[in-house]
């Protein structure tokens, strides 16, 4: 435990040395940094896919589930996607320095609120790898130090992608503890940096519901988080049905794995049953498994009943739960009491439905006549994402580069003194 603690303040005083450099660097140097590292990616493309094998058959061999294993898996295309994604973060605009306000006095003294970093984030993540990427390029793009703490289930592919971005750091005479890849998996490690809030000022636990309240229950420092994804579609009886059917299967199907996948559909009371029907068919042709209320069983036979419970499953899984409610009035009270605030989806022609659906549904995004699965940070033009927050203080929804600054008051005189 001596060594665990030793290694935990290492970390969170190289990071807090690292992120006074990393705020005074320039624009292009942190661009730069960016640049480099889609570089090492490229080129140490082999040994990053021999480790990520490695990885996925030890997962396979020790259980992991069909959704984590897919969030393991890296081949060349979702390599070269990470590649592309740090490519844009480098050319997004730079966050940092924005004049968010000003206000000039009579007595001449100049009050303004500039953009800055938050300082040092410590992001806890589980089964995806991709993550070591994003929130290094993030972080470093808007002046950030990161930790960077992943699950045992991908420590051989992140610690590929850690010696990339050292040497991507390196190569533009950034500190290499900008970013840093935790090289231990023990727990007990974890709970020591969740108590350092003298070195870290933001942490961002990205993973199943059980870490995320096991973060929130240990730290000492703010936590952002979502707990889980709880999506809703609600297909409204003024729907356009070859529309509603395309983006019914693409939010449950088309990636099942991850947390903005739909996990309940709501149906119309006076949908057209013939509707309802073809959508509950062509989502069990497709291999999901349907749990649903007896006005659902009425409408296509090979639904298994559901149990109030069943509505807070997030099954990450070919699963879906369906239920036919009374109008928009009937799908705003279902979501109210099941929701978990993170996605949620209305499917209608009718404005006023539309309308009443936004304006009751209180999730970090609504969407309209659209799939779940665009909640999402490269979706919305973050470039990437640290992940989702359902919390409403500081951040909401997919969490970009805005969302890993603060502001900070400059306040200029000319010898003033308060009188």
């Amino acid at each position: 435990m001596d060594s665990l603690s030793t290694y935990a303040q290492e970390l969170g005083k190289n990071a807090r040395a690292a992120s006074r450099v990393l705020r005074a660097a320039t624009k292009k140097q942190r661009n730069d940094a960016l640049i480099a590292l889609a570089k090492q990616i490229r080129a140490n493309a082999k040994s990053i896919l021999v480790a990520n094998d490695k990885d996925v058959a030890e997962g396979k061999a020790n259980g992991l589930s069909s959704a984590m294993i897919d969030r393991l898996l890296l081949n060349p295309s979702r390599l070269e996607n990470i590649a592309k994604s740090v490519e844009d973060i480098s050319r997004l605009p730079d966050p940092l320095g924005k004049l968010l306000g000003k206000n000039s006095r009579k007595d001449g003294l100049n009050i303004s609120r500039i953009s800055v970093p938050i300082g040092v984030v410590l992001f806890i993540f589980e089964s995806r790898p991709n993550v070591t990427i994003d929130g290094a390029a993030l972080c470093v793009k808007s002046g950030n130090a990161v930790i960077l703490r992943g699950g045992k289930e991908a420590a051989r592919t992140n610690a590929a992608f850690g010696e990339c971005v050292r040497k991507a750091l390196r190569a533009v005479k950034l500190p290499e503890a900008s970013a840093q890849v935790v090289n231990t998996t023990d727990r007990a490690l974890l709970d020591v940096l969740l108590r350092d809030a003298a070195h870290i000022d933001l942490v961002i636990p990205r993973g199943g519901e059980n870490l995320i309240h096991a973060v929130v229950e240990k730290s000492r420092i703010p936590v952002v988080k979502h707990y889980k994804g709880v999506c809703h579609t609600y297909v409204d009886k003024s729907a356009d049905p070859k529309s509603a059917l395309a983006i019914v299967l693409n939010a449950k199907t088309q990636r099942t794995g991850v947390c903005n996948a739909m996990e309940t559909l709501l149906l119309d009371a006076e949908l057209k049953p013939q509707v309802g029907a073809s959508i509950l068919k062509a989502l069990a042709d497709k291999g999901v498994e349907l749990y649903g209320d007896a006005a659902s069983k009425r409408l296509f036979s090979g639904m298994k009943p559901a149990t109030e419970e069943t509505y807070d499953i997030e099954y990450l899984d070919m699963k879906c739960s369906v239920k036919v409610v009374k109008g928009v009035d009937g799908a705003i009270a279902h979501i109210a009491k099941h929701g978990t605030g993170h996605t949620d989806a209305v499917l209608a022609k009718s404005p006023a439905v539309q309308k009443a659906f936004t304006a009751s549904i209180d999730s970090a995004s609504v969407m309209v006549n659209a799939s779940t699965r665009f909640a999402d940070g490269g979706e919305y033009g973050l470039g990437a994402e640290v992940g989702i927050s359902t919390d409403k203080l500081h951040a909401r929804g997919p969490m970009g580069l805005e969302s890993l600054t603060t502001y900070q008051w400059i306040v200029e005189g000319k010898g003033h003194v308060r009188k």
